[in-house]
């Protein structure tokens, strides 16, 4: 099992550390998990994620159920001794992936029949199925079944998702008494806040180890998505960690902090570091560009990254227009390190009660980088206006 608790709140936000302790270590947050689907983040060895920060891992349930197998993994001694990795484990249940991957998908409230994306074979997830996966696998955080409605959809669509999330929840529960092993549940809705409240509050009355936010960041816009956390997070009980699912950018991280997340997911380190998007402190790279080919400097001259102390953007650029399987390494290693440094600032600067200005200083340092404009214009509000985005979440529901 697992514990939390909070040891720091700041003053004038939502944004809070803890402490997860797990049987594979302890986890401060806010942390980021990298996400190694398959028991890998693709090109990154353990020990590489551990010195970038990293104590928690996510590896995805239907990914491995389907190949090489949960039992044949079990047979292993379990996913830490298979993949070589020390540290904490959370297992996605594959609601998501069972909607986006699968041939087909018949969803009844019994569970999710579908065809295996790799070779057509059928199979039946039930609740009580994908928590016997996840205790083979021996993950020290599960997740409940959920089903994750898909967006944009309506309002009927919406309710029913919630209905059997929340029936199949109560089953994972039943089914995971004696495993010894943590459970999350998770919050659908969609785009309905009310929807979401209701969810959030009968999870909340089961009893889970942790609460997650699900079905968010599928193409709704980012001011509601934040509208949705905090409606989530003023309803599930405080001293549970708080998980939103597949997110995100650097700049998520910020807004869900300041509203009070605990934990976040994203392949986008990853698999931005293999499309050559790198993360610096003044925001993106893209090596491919021409203007990089005669650059001698490091990808970000503040970084203290091996990539950044080792190479040149001249040289990443090479390895990256030649397709050279280094250049994906090496730029998703810089990502990595990016993030898992950046969430040890922001929870330094929670600690020392400086989070809102360690927040408008990020935004600052953005400001001409069109990645950071795109991102405010999604988010609805500009700097120069009262409550614009370097202001945002000062009161007491941001």
């Amino acid at each position: 099992m697992i514990t939390f608790s909070v040891t720091h709140k700041a003053h004038s936000c939502n944004a809070r550390v803890g402490v997860l302790h797990t049987a594979h270590g302890v986890i401060d947050t806010p942390a980021f998990m990298p996400v190694g689907s398959l028991g890998t983040v693709k090109g990154i060895e353990c020990q590489e994620l551990q010195e970038c920060g990293f104590g928690l891992m996510l590896t995805n349930a239907y990914h491995v159920y389907l190949r090489p197998g949960h039992r044949l993994i079990e047979d292993q001694g379990g996913l830490h001794r298979f993949t070589g990795w020390s540290g904490a484990i959370l297992t996605d249940s594959g609601g998501f992936q069972l909607v986006s991957l699968a041939e087909f998908c018949q969803v009844t409230d019994q569970g999710v029949i579908f065809k295996s994306h790799l070779d057509g074979s059928r199979h039946e997830l039930t609740p009580e199925l994908c928590v016997e996966i996840q205790i083979a696998l021996g993950s020290d955080i599960m997740m409940a079944l959920d089903e994750c409605p898909p967006h944009p959809c309506s309002s009927g669509q919406a309710q029913q998702a919630v209905r059997r999330t929340t029936q199949w929840a109560r089953r994972c529960l039943l089914a995971s008494q004696a495993s010894g092993q943590a459970l999350f549940g998770i919050v659908q809705g969609a785009l309905d806040v009310d929807l979401r409240r209701q969810a959030a509050r009968e999870l909340g009355e089961m009893g889970f180890d942790g609460y997650a936010l699900g079905g968010l960041s599928l193409g709704e816009d980012k001011a509601t998505m934040f509208e949705l956390v905090e409606a989530v997070v003023a309803e599930v009980p405080e001293n549970r960690p708080r998980y939103l699912m597949g997110v995100g950018l650097p700049e998520d991280l910020f807004e869900g902090v300041v509203r009070g997340v605990d934990l976040f997911d994203c392949v986008i380190p990853s698999r931005h570091g293999r499309t050559g998007w790198l993360f610096t402190s003044t925001g993106r790279v893209l090596i491919k560009n021409a203007q990089y080919a005669r650059d001698e400097g490091p990808i970000d001259p503040l970084c203290g990254c091996p990539v950044c102390h080792r190479y040149s953007r001249a040289y990443l650029r090479h390895l990256f227009v030649s397709n050279e399987m280094l250049g994906s390494r090496l730029n998703t290693l810089h990502n990595l390190w990016y993030y898992g440094h950046l969430m040890a600032d922001l929870r330094s600067a929670i600690r020392e009660n400086r989070f809102l200005e360690f927040r408008a200083q990020f935004h600052e340092q953005r400001k001409e980088c069109p990645r950071y404009i795109e991102y405010a214009a999604m988010m609805g509000v500009s700097d120069d206006q009262p409550g614009g985005l370097l202001s945002r979440g000062k009161g007491k529901g941001a």
